[in-house]
């Protein structure tokens, strides 16, 4: 896979299109979906966290992506989200991903990447709340999940329900 530039930065991409390049990297949830052309892990990834609003689908599928290819380019993905101050969401993508990482016996080789990933994320977390790719959120579910979001979403500053458990694939 090629090295994108960071001034080369994916465009956020349609639902059908993320799905399509989430089905070439082998995610289970898409299997039926046909695709002929390998992703980029990194730009599918990163793709997806600079999108305003994501189906819960898609946003599932991307801690999976982080801890099947451990080896994507880091750096690049890195540095692309914190371009667009997109770190936290990213941030608490690894995290979901280590701790994917940690129940499925066939990963455990991706969680020292994970870690390390994770701990450099930590370093640049931004002190401003968001969402995980929902910005239409209303104010209601806004305020209730300040209140009743996992530990690590709230470290990362991200309102959302979502948590390792509840991730469709973390055995496979």
């Amino acid at each position: 896979m090629h090295a994108v530039k960071l001034h080369e930065l994916p465009p956020t991409a349609p639902p059908d299109e993320l799905e399509r390049k989430l089905a070439s990297l082998g995610y289970p949830g898409f299997e039926h979906v046909r695709s002929t052309r390998k992703s980029d892990p990194a730009e599918v990834v990163l793709s997806a966290i600079l999108t305003r609003d994501l189906d819960t689908r898609l946003i599932e599928a991307l801690p999976w992506v982080l801890f099947t290819f451990p080896d994507l380019n880091w750096e690049w993905l890195r540095d692309g989200a914190k371009s667009k101050d997109a770190q936290n969401r990213l941030g608490y993508l690894v995290h979901l991903a280590a701790q994917m990482a940690r129940i499925a016996p066939k990963r455990r080789n991706a969680l020292a990447v994970l870690a390390r990933w994770e701990s450099d994320l930590e370093q640049a977390r931004l002190a401003g709340e968001g969402t995980l790719c929902r910005d239409s959120m209303p104010a209601a579910e806004r305020n209730w999940l300040r209140k009743h979001r996992p530990p690590a979403a709230a470290l990362w500053r991200v309102l959302t329900g979502l948590d390792a458990a509840q991730l469709p694939y973390a055995a496979r």
